[in-house]
């Protein structure tokens, strides 16, 4: 049999005092924070007395240190997959609010026609494409138990609207994919659905400064 489970895990809060959307530039660990977040999602799944098997995680610092508690947890040693990364985004490096923000910027406006798809970064339905792809190759990558892989927001969002069957295109305020929450998915029949979502990471949130990019 293949697995019973997927689990997709949000990284914990990074360090970023610029504040900056860092999207794939390298450099941008967890904080301090962001440390104790990737542990409660560990211990969170440590208490569901469920088997995981296989660990994967996106190649980003951020999240390859998100996977290490769950890695000591369950003994695995995560594997990396570039499916799961955070998307591309032409605004890397850039703030994006204040007097200063890229936004304010009329040289960036060219990238904003389309939100839709979204015109300044990777599409949505790519996102979705690849992401659904790597959950395949993990669901049938074990005999049985679970898979855990560490991803990003938007990615594990694409995923929901697309399971769910909602229009990928939305408001990026209002994704529910909190700092090291946990989105659950089973396989039934010749698909994905979605069976459970835990943040508990939530006690910690409120002292969270980077909460992700847009």
């Amino acid at each position: 049999m293949p697995a019973e489970q997927i689990h997709l895990v949000r990284h914990g809060e990074v360090f970023n005092p610029q504040g900056v959307l860092y999207g794939r530039l390298p450099g941008y660990g967890l904080s301090t924070l962001g440390h104790e977040m990737a542990q409660a999602a560990a211990d969170d799944l440590a208490g569901r007395s469920r088997p995981v098997r296989a660990l994967i995680s996106s190649p980003l610092q951020r999240t390859q240190q998100s996977a290490e508690p769950i890695g000591r947890v369950f003994a695995l040693e995560a594997s990396l997959d570039d499916r799961v990364i955070e998307p591309e985004n032409r605004f890397e490096g850039k703030r994006m609010s204040g007097r200063a923000g890229a936004l304010r910027d009329v040289r960036n406006w060219g990238y904003l026609v389309n939100p839709l798809q979204p015109s300044w970064g990777e599409p949505f339905r790519s996102i979705a494409t690849r992401m659904l792809h790597a959950m395949d190759d993990a669901w049938t990558s074990v005999d049985d138990g679970d898979v855990v892989i560490v991803s990003h927001q938007l990615p594990i969002w694409m995923v929901h609207r697309r399971v769910v069957g909602m229009s990928l295109s939305h408001d990026p305020r209002r994704r529910r994919c909190a700092l090291s929450s946990i989105t659950t998915f089973e396989r039934r029949g010749a698909g994905f659905v979605e069976v459970g979502y835990r943040d508990p990471a939530a006690g910690l949130a409120a002292h969270a400064t980077d909460v992700g990019a847009v």
